[in-house]
């Protein structure tokens, strides 16, 4: 059975918001298009797939076995749409290259500089990423490689260790904690911490509020749910908590914002920052890259 085009898109939107309204804010469509396609949708199968409410939607039976379905087939359109474009940059020597927070050129730009020298053909672009989510695989869909703290393992994905980053403590300006020159973690781990958005993967999230140290989450978290360096800030403008960070993302970030500031965290484990990327993504660029960045590792 062939099915009108977005039709399934639409349906597992719909499906994880429990919201026509929301998941049609998610899909920038109006919501009277988004109720036409579902039940066209419905129709189509001779099946309900959702019981209406006042507060939403729920799934029936039905609509659980078909959501199920519905998401490999959106996922597997979304990964052949990302091939076929990574295919081009590769045709057109173009790497894109993607970060959190921190932009790779400002840690070490010396092996940036010397590849635009070596190989000026090939053509990088700089993209940021939200914070990373599982599978990584999907996170990594956009781009060719990325740079980060070590993102969750995933069979699907190559990494290689970049190099060991301290950690920091972000606090507003007026946080008591800010007056002090340097941390030990037994000073911040029962402090409040920024809440990370439930999508964020938790270990990754975890190792912003030191649960490495910790062993489980820390007792008190804000009701934020930051996904993205901006939104790091702006929590941490608005309430009285903290979060810890590499000291690079945590220099960009105080950069950005003059009511927030860095505290060194002396006795943390470090951040591992690699570079990571799809094993399907490896286009003759992006092995040229590699190979260079690679082979400067002993200069």
């Amino acid at each position: 059975m062939s099915f009108r085009p977005g039709a399934l898109r639409y349906f597992v939107a719909v499906a994880e918001e429990g919201q026509i309204t929301r998941a049609a804010e998610k899909l920038h469509i109006a919501q009277p298009t988004l109720s036409q396609a579902i039940a066209h949708l419905e129709c189509d199968l001779g099946v309900d797939l959702l019981e209406r409410h006042p507060r939403g939607v729920r799934l029936t039976a039905a609509g659980e076995a078909f959501l199920v379905k519905a998401r490999v087939a959106v996922a597997a359109d979304d990964d052949a749409a990302d091939t076929a474009r990574m295919l081009a940059r590769g045709q057109k020597q173009t790497v894109e290259f993607g970060f959190v927070v921190a932009p790779p050129g400002l840690h070490s730009p010396r092996p940036l500089k010397a590849l635009a020298k070596a190989h000026p053909d090939i053509d990088i672009r700089y993209r940021e990423l939200p914070f990373p989510s599982t599978p990584t695989q999907s996170w990594l869909s956009e781009v060719d490689v990325a740079v980060c703290h070590r993102p969750p393992a995933d069979p699907n994905v190559w990494s290689r260790l970049l190099y060991p980053e301290p950690r920091v403590v972000l606090a507003a300006k007026d946080h008591p904690l800010a007056r002090c020159s340097r941390l030990k973690v037994a000073d911040v781990l029962d402090e409040v911490f920024i809440g990370f958005d439930p999508a964020t993967e938790p270990e990754w999230a975890g190792f912003w509020s030191l649960d490495d140290h910790r062993g489980a989450p820390p007792r008190h978290v804000t009701t934020d749910r930051v996904a993205n360096g901006q939104e790091v800030l702006a929590a941490l403008a608005l309430s009285n908590a903290i979060t810890t960070a590499p000291a690079l993302v945590g220099a960009v970030l105080t950069g950005l914002q003059i009511g927030v500031v860095t505290i060194p965290l002396d006795d943390a484990r470090p951040s591992d920052v690699e570079i990571v990327g799809r094993n399907d993504r490896r286009s003759p660029p992006v092995e040229t890259m590699l190979a260079f960045f690679f082979s400067l590792d002993g200069d």
